[in-house]
């Protein structure tokens, strides 16, 4: 499968609220680019399609707006676990991760962008999947349905996908071949609730090489 460079000819498809700008023009290995993802004002759900090995809040979203929270769920728990963006300049708790493939909520007071920056992950990737509810997202800097993005649906998958301007979720699942309400799609660093019936994982092949 031919799959064009991201980050080196500008190709990504870009969908929702995010952009992908070429950084440097000559061909790698490791690809390093950045995704400007805009975060609207409220609650909203954000990932981050990029791998800056250290992918913790602290080292990713260095400075959002006084009092931003991100709100990770934790899929044993079944709760959300809360951190906040303090006036002296640092997080409740910067240690927490937003990696490639994770997700969370964000609450902002204004609407702001925050810069991901870090490497393209290539390759044979795999994000393991829990059964019952969990926040995922892509693991690569890519618009597009779940189908283009590598997501094989298992029997009654469901996702949950939050709008900020209805304040609400738009909900589908997957049953005997297709999708109920439509095939999801995401923006370039959005994440979303998916509940499955059984774990399992987002397997997919990746790479920026436009060779065969």
């Amino acid at each position: 499968m031919k799959i064009k460079p991201l980050f080196l000819a500008g190709l990504v498809a870009l969908g929702g609220a995010a952009t992908v700008q070429a950084a440097d023009a000559v061909y790698s290995v490791n690809v390093v680019g950045y995704a400007s993802v805009d975060v609207p004002e409220g609650f909203s759900m954000i990932a981050n399609p990029l791998d800056a090995g250290d992918n913790s809040l602290a080292n990713v979203m260095p400075s959002p707006p006084q009092f931003t929270t991100v709100y990770k769920f934790d899929t044993i728990q079944g709760a959300f676990s809360g951190i906040s963006f303090f006036n002296n300049g640092s997080w409740s708790n910067g240690a927490l991760t937003l990696a490639p493939g994770e997700g969370g909520f964000i609450a902002a007071n204004e609407a702001f962008t925050v810069t991901f920056s870090g490497e393209v992950l290539q390759g044979e990737l795999s994000n393991p999947l829990s059964a019952g509810f969990s926040i995922v997202s892509s693991q690569v800097p890519q618009a597009g349905s779940l189908s283009s993005l590598g997501y094989t649906p298992a029997q009654f998958d469901t996702v949950y996908k939050y709008d900020n301007a209805i304040s609400n979720y738009t909900i589908t699942f997957y049953n005997n071949g297709s999708w109920n309400n439509g095939e999801p799609s995401l923006a370039i660093g959005e994440a979303f609730f998916l509940a499955k019936q059984n774990a399992g994982s987002w397997d997919r092949t990746f790479t920026t090489s436009t060779d065969e």
